[in-house]
């Protein structure tokens, strides 16, 4: 409890890491606080086998300046994009590649949503539309 309390009166990561033994902060702790966690995930995603299949749509869509600030995920096969990392409810998209010229994507939170097929070509800038309406 006290170390929740620390934690909630703003004290430094590093410093509530040294005060509370029990706690093993990662990599990621250290890029939310530098406010950069997007940068953070997109190469742990990148660097992990478990995510191959993942990785050339993966690496198109963080080659997108828009979309390599958005926080990705992977869930059920699926690159998840969200808007805000620390809000589950914020706008988000489900993206899987069916081949290499078709897409299906998802508006995730949004009534009657459901999977939309998008050519490869139109991939990017479907995503960049769906991530910025309300």
């Amino acid at each position: 409890m006290e170390a929740v309390a620390a934690w909630r009166e703003g004290i430094p990561l590093d410093e509530l890491e040294e005060s509370f033994e029990f706690m093993e902060l990662d990599e990621f702790v250290g890029a939310l606080e530098r406010g950069e966690p997007a940068s953070s995930q997109w190469a742990e995603l990148l660097s992990s086998d478990v995510n191959r299949r993942q990785w050339n749509l993966l690496r198109r869509l963080r080659a997108d300046e828009v979309l390599r600030d958005m926080f990705p995920t992977i869930s059920h096969g699926a690159v998840r994009l969200c808007v805000d990392a620390m809000d589950g409810r914020s706008r988000q998209v489900l993206v899987d590649e069916v081949n290499g010229e078709l897409h299906e994507v998802m508006r995730v939170g949004v009534p009657r949503a459901s999977w939309v097929e998008v050519p490869a070509g139109d991939l990017i800038a479907y995503l960049r539309a769906a991530l910025n309406e309300e």
